[in-house]
């Protein structure tokens, strides 16, 4: 079933996704938990009622009880599933993706999130058998929750911290708005909002940071307004990108350094990881402030794993996701909390972000380069027999290879033949020669494609 992703299920509706696909999906799941209840959410998407209407009658007609918290934000689902004890989660929504597109993100209890090597497999399976299935002699329950005031006190206890600074907030027409109310309300700061009202059209831009067309808008407010640094938020809240008080993007691997400084200042010697697509000053950093600095794969439900393996406090990654440790069984990533971070670093700093990210900005960096190819592995394998003599080698994910002053790794997509490119060095001279070398390798091993 082509709705099954890596990490989630999603598609275009009506045409990948419906009510039907929706109910048999709820059984599915509901039979895969075997237990509930299963809290469930949804975002402000104009399909995601019916959507969701017809997943929770497939879990309750698979006899399990469902805790409905309405229209929240990811994170909030996530802090939902805690709080009420929930055995899993369901949030509908499509993320960052156009309006036209919807889906769902499953997690387990604690936030335990279910991808492809975790059980989302097996549920893709289900889907068929449990379609026709007799329902199950007692039907589920349903209740509902409103987590919004317990969320707001969850979201605050990552940062101590409370500058009154002035930050221009674009909510992207998506959820974070959901959950920032009462978060908000507690913080000292002058708030400029942009596109606060949850529309699943995405009126105004699409909800997705990463791209810097849709950082537009909040970088040239926060110049106008002569704001102290923005903030954007992605489709469902789990991701935040800041721009400096120049109006000019902080990489989310910069933001993850900062924030890194301040939770070892709070856990001396701490595990901090962060995604093999990150600069190298991460680690400098980390290292730097006494912390331990470990690598781990690109996708939430990997990099949560090996924080709950390894015991680390906090994670980043160069998607904007940024993850938090909230308690002994919950860690999530959160672009509400990573908004009080941030706003605990200034204020243990005292200084700009401005003025904090610049000397962090010490090398030079490709961005993410996408190139079609027939074969992936044909094309990871060669370079990689090209590249044995280089001090590390990881396969790690994809192909990391690494010199004293350049390194490159390659990554298969999870949903099209591209290899997604990410090459840093010392200068921008050696980085456009090795990023060039590089990129000619993949195109003369591949198809010719163009990079995009």
């Amino acid at each position: 079933m082509a709705l099954f992703k890596a990490y989630d299920i999603r598609g275009i509706v009506p045409d990948d996704l419906n009510a039907e696909k929706a109910y048999s999906i709820g059984r599915a799941i509901a039979a895969f938990m075997e237990s509930g209840p299963i809290a469930v959410g949804r975002d402000a998407r104009s399909h995601s009622p019916e959507l969701t209407a017809a997943l929770i009658d497939g879990i309750r007609d698979e006899g399990l009880d469902v805790l409905d918290l309405g229209l929240v934000a990811t994170p909030m689902l996530y802090f939902g599933v805690e709080q009420l004890s929930a055995n899993a989660g369901v949030m509908v929504t499509a993320s960052h993706n156009p309006g036209e597109y919807n889906g769902f993100k499953i997690c387990r209890a604690h936030a335990v999130p279910v991808g492809e090597d975790s059980g989302l497999k097996d549920i893709e399976a289900l889907v068929p058998k449990r379609r026709e299935a007799a329902k199950a002699s007692q039907r589920g329950g349903i209740a509902e929750h409103n987590v919004l005031e317990g969320y707001a006190a969850h979201a605050l206890s990552v940062g101590e911290q409370r500058p009154p600074l002035k930050v221009v907030i674009d909510c992207g027409n998506g959820m974070a708005a959901a959950g920032l109310g009462p978060v908000l309300d507690a913080l000292p700061i002058d708030v400029v909002e942009l596109y606060f009202e949850p529309d699943g059209t995405f009126p105004n831009h699409e909800a997705d940071p990463l791209k810097l067309e849709n950082l537009q808008d909040v970088s040239d407010v926060v110049r106008r307004e002569g704001a102290d640094f923005g903030v954007a938020f992605d489709g469902d809240g789990d991701r935040a990108v800041f721009v400096d008080g120049e109006g000019d993007p902080v990489s989310a691997d910069l933001a993850t350094a900062l924030i890194a400084r301040r939770v070892l200042a709070k856990e001396p010697g701490a595990r901090i990881l962060y995604d093999l697509r990150s600069s190298r000053v991460v680690a400098e950093e980390v290292e730097r402030a006494g912390g331990v600095a470990g690598m781990c794969r690109v996708g939430h439900s990997f990099v949560k794993a090996q924080m709950r393996e390894e015991g680390a406090a906090f994670a980043g990654e160069l998607s904007g996701h940024l993850y938090f440790r909230f308690s002994k069984n919950l860690i999530a990533d959160d672009g509400t909390a990573a908004l009080v971070a941030m706003l605990d670093v200034l204020g243990a700093e005292g200084r700009p972000l401005r003025e904090l990210v610049e000397p962090l900005r010490c090398y030079s960096a490709s961005g993410e380069i996408n190139s079609r190819v027939a074969d992936t592995d044909h094309v990871i394998d060669t370079i990689a027999g090209e590249h044995t003599d280089a001090p590390e080698v990881s396969r790690l994910d994809g192909l990391l290879i690494r010199y004293p002053t350049w390194w490159f790794n390659i990554r298969p997509s999870n949903t099209e033949p591209v290899l997604r490119l990410n090459l840093e060095a010392d200068t921008a001279t050696e980085m456009e020669r090795r990023r060039d070398e590089i990129l000619g390798r993949i195109q003369d091993l591949g198809t010719g494609g163009s990079p995009k």
